[in-house]
């Protein structure tokens, strides 16, 4: 029953995966730094050179919209945290997760995620899935290693929608 159960989770992992990567292999160079709206979150070169995201601490109202390169950034940087958890290690804090700098390199450092989150993926026993979840309810018996995979499964279709539509307001606003 712990191979069907895992298999399940993975095919939903791929499925969601396959729909983003249909987004992925169509973005332009310029997709990642578009803003869409004057009230956007995006990734700014600081003065040293390393590409950080917008952020506050408290969620701001109205939310900003998110360029392609934030929302990038952003999966890369709670993909990161959660494999960190789920592999036993420190995590990294959010300010050590930065963006590449460009969007072939951001579209290779997601693929590489995927590769380490299937290897994740395939090293669950079922004991494992029903263990409490490390992240991102910090061990709560409720919750388990399931729930985490559910959730990465369920923030990588939203953000996949979100680039997604993005690219696609980018495209049809310039013809």
């Amino acid at each position: 029953m712990d191979q069907s159960r895992r298999e399940l989770m993975r095919w939903q992992f791929e499925l969601t995966w396959s729909l983003f990567e249909y987004h992925l292999e169509r973005l332009e160079s310029e997709d990642f730094l578009w803003e869409p709206v004057p009230l956007c979150w995006t990734v700014r070169q600081d003065a040293d050179g390393t590409w950080v995201p917008d952020w506050a601490e408290t969620e701001p109202e109205p939310v900003p919209v998110p360029t392609i390169g934030w929302v990038s950034w952003h999966i890369g940087w709670w993909w990161s945290v959660t494999i960190d958890h789920a592999r036993g290690r420190t995590p990294r804090e959010r300010t050590e997760i930065t963006w590449p700098g460009d969007g072939r390199a951001a579209v290779e450092w997601l693929r590489g995620l995927r590769g380490d989150w299937l290897a994740v993926l395939d090293g669950l026993t079922d004991a494992d899935l029903e263990a409490a979840a490390p992240f991102p309810w910090q061990n709560d018996p409720e919750h388990t290693v399931a729930h985490m995979v559910g959730w990465v499964n369920a923030e990588l279709m939203k953000n996949a929608a979100e680039i997604g539509q993005l690219r696609l307001l980018r495209v049809a606003s310039t013809g």
